[in-house]
């Protein structure tokens, strides 16, 4: 679904992705992880279109989409949630799901004068859709509060619910985990496996925490100092000697081979 060949990003002579090159299948759940400057968060902005790359191409199901903006990737279908969540604070988690699909009648000033109940039916229909994606995430409590109000965990299930307000193809989810408590962190877990094996989304995420990469992710993919490092499943991952230099350091390595 998506392949990226030989992308390079430089901020003047620093490299943060240094000739990376990569596929992300139709259907999984990829794991991309690394120790902290690696390069992860450089490489997903690239591909959603926040950065041109340096050098390098970037395709989505074999279409070239290096040069487009995110919006227009949204609208293929390419989407990319943030560290930190970007909800609108003052509206309600309803509201918040339901601002989110684009080219709705009340945009247009002729319908939202001239033809009013046409506006009225397409938000009836994002609302309906709204309230589902609510019911799936299991947050009907908070349908009407406000989503300033909402812990860092619910954020993050607000987030992946406005993935499923459109027609996603592939989600980039960037430390979904990060600060989240544990029973929220297996609802957002069991929220991704549903949408993947009920819904068919494709996933990539950036993830510190090896025991949720475990769970969900075949492929895990690592990156070091802006390459690609070693791709594989997390068992081959986690006994490969090179990952663990790049997260603990070669002592441990030395210290590994000595006890041998």
């Amino acid at each position: 679904m998506i392949t990226v060949e030989n992308v390079a990003k430089h901020f003047g002579g620093i490299h943060a992705v240094d000739g990376v090159s990569l596929s992300i299948e139709k259907g999984s759940i990829t794991g991309l992880i690394g120790p902290n400057g690696a390069g992860k968060s450089t490489l997903f902005n690239i591909i959603a279109g926040v950065f041109p790359p340096s050098s390098g191409r970037i395709y989505l199901d074999g279409e070239d989409v290096t040069a487009l903006q995110p919006h227009e990737l949204f609208h293929k279908g390419l989407l990319r949630t943030f560290q930190i969540a970007h909800e609108f604070s003052t509206l309600t988690v309803l509201e918040n799901l339901m601002v989110v699909p684009g080219m709705q009648e009340g945009e247009q000033l002729r319908h939202s004068w001239f033809n009013f109940s046409r506006v009225k039916e397409t938000e009836a229909r994002i609302r309906d859709r709204a309230r589902d994606v609510i019911e799936f995430l299991e947050i009907a409590h908070l349908e009407n509060e406000l989503a300033g109000n909402l812990s860092g965990g619910q954020k993050k299930l607000l987030e992946l619910g406005r993935t499923m307000m459109v027609d996603a193809k592939i989600v980039f989810l960037d430390e979904v985990g990060a600060g989240v408590n544990r029973t929220l962190l297996n609802t957002i877990a069991k929220s991704i496996k549903r949408l993947n094996e009920e819904r068919g989304y494709t996933f990539c995420l950036i993830e510190h925490d090896m025991d949720f990469i475990a769970r969900l992710c075949d492929p895990v993919i690592v990156m070091a100092e802006g390459k690609l490092l070693t791709q594989g499943t997390i068992e081959e991952v986690k006994s490969n000697e090179e990952v663990i230099e790049a997260y603990l350091g070669t002592g441990r390595t030395q210290k590994r081979k000595a006890e041998a």
